[in-house]
């Protein structure tokens, strides 16, 4: 009698393993030292979960890509430290003052416990107003209304509240790994390629592409031959933040305080990112990155032409921290002037049990 198909190849998988000295995963809950992943096209079906869903770290797993930061990845990207140069990428954070999407505005008032002798702060902020990480609890999958790891709106808010998904779950495990920046607006300067970061302006794979080997960075997975690692953190920057420093304040704030769909002529948000397209999903997944990252509001072009958001996939079905709004205007001069697009990059999300989001309070060292 044959053997099951399924059986056959996970032996096979075991030899290439012993020849390749690779480690597969093949069992839920994947183990996170492994050196090969699937791809996106080659996920599990996962009972329950929707389309595409990589909830494949365990049933409790409130981490999701943060998995991959082990400490066998950190001890090597420790080594990409050379010089010891600290670069932080956080904006103020009463920047920017008149946040975008009808955000609270943050305010800060000095409490005094002893007139000349003693003051606290208070701080009332919205987390998603600045400098920021998504959450896993940020962004559903539209269609079937979940968020990472089957989390439900009913398990943040509500009588049945509860920590799944928790920003205290990213606190406890905590973010530091090899980063690699893509200064995508740095190329299209060299290139004479004209955008307003302030509009929709979506940012292709062949650009990225094309940007990475302006930079000597094969920007393909390590699987492929390229320079990306597993557990890699992605930093892109679009223009955003230089933009936002060129305009007055009166610019900011009616740019910001758009409303409409902006689609089809009308007002609204609108931003450059990365484009929405299939081969950006791919390159996204299959990098396997722990974290991706940008310098504009929304990380992806907004607002999405298509029926999906790459919220959707990175947040919801993916479990990758998705980082908005950070400084990467030294990081990029310093980076350009060093000819060194990689460095180690360290972030202290809140510990805040139930919380949604946090400022990522990050620093990268070269």
């Amino acid at each position: 009698m044959a053997e099951p198909k399924n059986t056959a190849n996970q032996r096979l998988t075991q030899i290439k393993d012993f020849l390749t000295m690779n480690k597969t995963a093949t069992t839920i809950p994947w183990d996170p030292d492994c050196t090969k992943f699937p791809t996106r096209q080659a996920l599990p079906n996962i009972p329950g979960a929707p389309a595409e869903a990589a909830w494949v770290w365990g049933d409790s797993d409130y981490i999701g890509r943060i998995n991959l930061l082990t400490p066998t990845r950190v001890a090597a990207a420790a080594k990409e430290i050379k010089t010891g140069e600290i670069i932080p990428v956080n904006m103020p954070l009463d920047t920017p003052n008149q946040p975008a999407f009808g955000r609270e505005v943050f305010t800060h008032e000095i409490k005094v416990l002893a007139e000349n002798l003693a003051y606290d702060d208070i701080y009332h902020m919205n987390t998603q107003s600045g400098t920021q990480w998504d959450g896993f609890r940020h962004f559903a999958h539209m269609e079937s209304g979940s968020f990472y790891n089957g989390t439900k709106g009913s398990d943040i808010i509500g009588p049945s509240a509860n920590h799944k998904c928790s920003m205290h779950h990213w606190a406890e495990h905590g973010i530091a790994g090899r980063g690699i920046l893509l200064d995508y607006r740095g190329y299209a300067h060299k290139k004479g390629i004209n955008y307003d970061p302030y509009d929709y302006y979506p940012i292709s794979w062949e650009e990225l592409y094309q940007c990475g080997k302006d930079q000597g960075v094969d920007i393909r997975p390590g699987a492929q031959g390229g320079d990306i690692k597993i557990g890699d953190m992605l930093f892109v920057r679009s223009g955003w933040k230089e933009a936002y420093d060129s305009k007055s304040p009166d610019d900011r704030a009616k740019a910001a305080l758009r409303h409409g769909s902006g689609k089809d002529g009308e007002d609204g948000q609108r931003y450059a990112g990365l484009s929405q397209e299939q081969k950006i999903l791919d390159w996204l997944h299959d990098c396997y990155f722990a974290t991706v990252a940008g310098d504009a509001p929304a990380f992806e072009a907004w607002p999405t032409h298509e029926n999906y958001h790459l919220h959707e996939y990175i947040l919801a079905l993916w479990g990758m921290p998705l980082g908005e709004m950070l400084d990467l205007e030294k990081l990029a001069k310093t980076c350009r002037e060093k000819s060194r697009w990689f460095f180690f990059f360290s972030s202290a999300p809140a510990n805040c049990p139930g919380g949604v989001s946090s400022h990522v309070n990050g620093n990268a060292f070269l």
